[in-house]
């Protein structure tokens, strides 16, 4: 027994597996730290896990989500994956948020809450419609039939006005036609009676008065023949209105039943309004929304949950120390550069003055040459030396 323990100057360095660390990254954790925290290595062990959960829950929804809304199955994989890892990137960069310093502060933490129950929720619709696809579908039917129903009620109304002022110009022109129509019955039958001797004055044949009604006969179908050679035309200019517009409507509605569909709205939809409808449904929907916003939830809970380990207080020291290097050599650095600044400054202005001591006698010969020229000069004005020389030998201020 003694043999197989080992002193502490012995013991070797924990060398963490891949899969671990692949968990600790997860976790958003510092392995260089978490490996000398045993208790913290589970634990963070168990975060990355929980993260790995909603990551591939994450994907599966997402990639679902694009195949209701896209025909290219390899393109809604990819973006499923591209989505997941979205979601991702949130869920670690939630954890790494909380720590020993804020994990009881209320409003970091409620906000991380609301974002995560955000994202679950609609997380959870997706892989809903996929659990009741089959009853959702058979939904969809009947919504769809009763939008059919709803547009075809909205068309009729909509060309309402215009069938009503056809229908009563058409039958106006056919209540005179059968006016008259009738008129010309009971000519007629006045007629027919004469002759046989049935009615009117009882004799049988063409007598004057059979003449007479004949002649009226005659004269009220004249009549009739043309009402209904002007008014047939304009009975069927009508109806070929009504037998366009009909076309019309049929038209819009074919056009509107072509544009129904499966997709994801449509589904959501159809499974709001199967919940609405379906007491059995409805307990179970909501069930499976909380577990399922549980899942995105996971990542923030396990976090919140777990006590504050050694890790965590590495983590306050180690950014403690970082932060106060980072001072000193802040503090190191602006030293060297007033320093270099001050040093410079003090050699150029001993350079700058001995330069101005090596040429005052060179600049008082050149000023004694400008002089005795301009005295050979006559014409030569004071002004214009003077401008010379303060042209080429003066110095310039520095701006």
């Amino acid at each position: 027994m003694a043999e197989a323990m080992q002193s502490l100057a012995q013991r070797g360095t924990y060398n963490a597996s891949s899969v671990t660390k692949f968990l600790w990254w997860l976790s958003a954790a510092e392995p260089e730290l978490l490996e000398e925290c045993v208790i913290d290595r589970n634990r963070y062990a168990i975060t990355g896990m929980s993260v790995l959960c909603t990551w591939l829950f994450a994907t599966l929804a997402w990639t679902f989500f694009f195949i209701t809304v896209s025909h290219s199955y390899l393109l809604a994989i990819l973006l499923g994956l591209f989505m997941g890892f979205i979601i991702l990137c949130i869920d670690r960069a939630l954890i790494k948020g909380i720590t020993a310093t804020n994990k009881n502060k209320l409003w970091p933490l409620l906000f991380r809450g609301l974002l995560a129950c955000t994202i679950g929720f609609f997380m959870a619709q997706p892989a809903l419609l996929y659990l009741f696809d089959k009853e959702v579908h058979l939904q969809i039917s009947l919504d769809n039939e009763q939008k059919k129903r709803l547009k075809a009620q909205q068309v009729d109304s909509l060309y309402a006005s215009q069938k009503n002022n056809l229908l009563q110009q058409k039958g106006q022109l056919q209540h005179q036609l059968d006016d008259k129509y009738k008129e010309v019955a009971a000519a007629r039958d006045a007629f027919i009676a004469e002759t046989d001797g049935t009615g009117g004055s009882g004799k049988v044949g063409l007598k004057d008065i059979a003449h007479a009604k004949q002649n009226e006969y005659q004269k009220l179908d004249e009549q009739y023949r043309q009402m209904q050679l002007l008014n047939q035309p304009q009975i069927t200019a009508t109806d070929s209105s009504l037998a366009a517009m009909q076309s019309a409507k049929q038209k819009e509605q074919q056009a509107f039943e072509q544009l129904l569909n499966d997709g994801f709205l449509t589904r959501i939809e159809a499974l709001e309004h199967l919940v609405q409808n379906n007491s059995a449904v409805e307990i179970r929907y909501y069930l499976l929304v909380i577990l399922l916003m549980l899942i995105e939830l996971m990542p923030v809970i396990a976090k919140s949950l777990l006590p504050v380990g050694t890790y965590d207080e590495k983590v306050r020291l180690r950014e403690k120390m970082e932060r106060i290097i980072a001072e000193n050599n802040y503090d190191k650095e602006l030293a060297l550069k007033e320093l270099y600044n001050q040093t410079a400054f003090d050699q150029d202005m001993v350079f700058i003055k001995s330069f101005f001591e090596q040429a005052e006698k060179e600049r008082k010969e050149r000023m004694m040459q400008q002089v005795q020229q301009w005295k050979k000069d006559e014409h030569r004005s004071f002004d214009s030396i003077w401008k010379r020389i303060k042209e080429g030998m003066l110095s310039k201020q520095e701006n």
